[in-house]
């Protein structure tokens, strides 16, 4: 798998080296590429780190990886954690105290995402979506409440841009999604007075991601609706994180922090392609789940 960020992060970047020093960052979907750059950031700034993940070999394989990043650093696996499942992250958080003594940042960013209109999209499926997404969310953060209180820490979230209009084929991740903002907003207000901060990271269209391969015609062909005129990269997900994690950002909480390069002003014009003709031709089909 490998990683995408290097020592240069560090040596010919923003952020002062060992900024995270001693502290620990739990993170779930640690192996997706959103999550796994985020983890690489905190960790080349003297984090530790828990990756988080149901798929075994995913799990242990990017941990393996982020290891090499930094020649002191701790880094450790937690496979096959189901986040719809409060008790399986509570293990995931108990392995996590015992081996690397506290958890100080938590990013929620486990998720399921497919293409799929309405009259394709069973209730399963839907239902899937959101207990991946935003119950586990939910459960992420109960899980590592009293480590987060205990160490007055901080939560990310990794939301997305979908919810802000209506986009097709995405009906099941922009619910879940808007649910996780709604999440952030209230713990922010909830869990403020205990020193805990809450927000959100809302990607765009990130090259070298599982999310824009599968839009990749589409939104290659209309970079230019883009207002910043590119692709967002994963090293501006990881500059994202790290200051929202930082004291820079001590007095922000609340907040969902867009990185997309500002095209969802224009209205996700990436899909005007496939709208209304394609989603036309799948509402004539017979509905083919329920």
């Amino acid at each position: 798998m490998g990683t995408h960020l290097d020592q240069t992060f560090v040596s010919e970047g923003n952020w002062k080296p060992d900024l995270f020093a001693g502290k620990v960052v739990f993170v779930t979907g640690g192996a997706g590429t959103i999550c796994k750059v985020q983890a690489e950031a905190m960790i080349l700034l003297g984090a530790n780190a828990a990756i988080v993940g149901r798929n075994p070999d995913k799990t242990i394989e990017a941990a393996k990886d982020l290891q090499e990043l930094r020649k002191d650093c701790k880094v450790i696996a937690c496979p096959n954690v189901d986040v719809r499942k409060v008790e399986s992250i509570k293990q995931a958080v108990d392995k996590t105290v015992e081996e690397l003594g506290r958890i100080d940042f938590v990013i929620a960013g486990a998720a399921g995402n497919f293409l799929a209109d309405f009259n394709h999209l069973s209730s399963n499926a839907f239902k899937s979506v959101v207990d991946i997404d935003l119950l586990g969310s939910f459960n992420t953060v109960k899980a590592t409440f009293n480590q987060l209180r205990q160490n007055k820490g901080s939560i990310l979230f990794v939301s997305a841009t979908l919810h802000y209009y209506g986009i097709p084929f995405q009906i099941h991740v922009g619910a879940a999604k808007a649910g996780v903002d709604a999440l952030s907003n209230a713990l922010a207000v909830e869990l403020g007075p205990v020193g805990i901060r809450s927000n959100c990271l809302a990607p765009g269209g990130i090259e070298g991601t599982e999310g824009l391969q599968r839009l990749k015609r589409n939104v290659q062909k209309n970079i230019e609706s883009v207002p910043l005129q590119r692709i967002g990269t994963r090293r501006d997900i990881a500059e994202s994180t790290v200051f929202l994690f930082s004291p820079a950002a001590s007095y922000i909480t609340g907040t969902v922090h867009v990185v997309d390069g500002g095209l969802w002003h224009t209205g996700h014009s990436a899909t005007s392609e496939i709208y209304p003709v394609v989603i036309t031709e799948k509402n004539s089909e017979p509905v083919l789940k329920l």
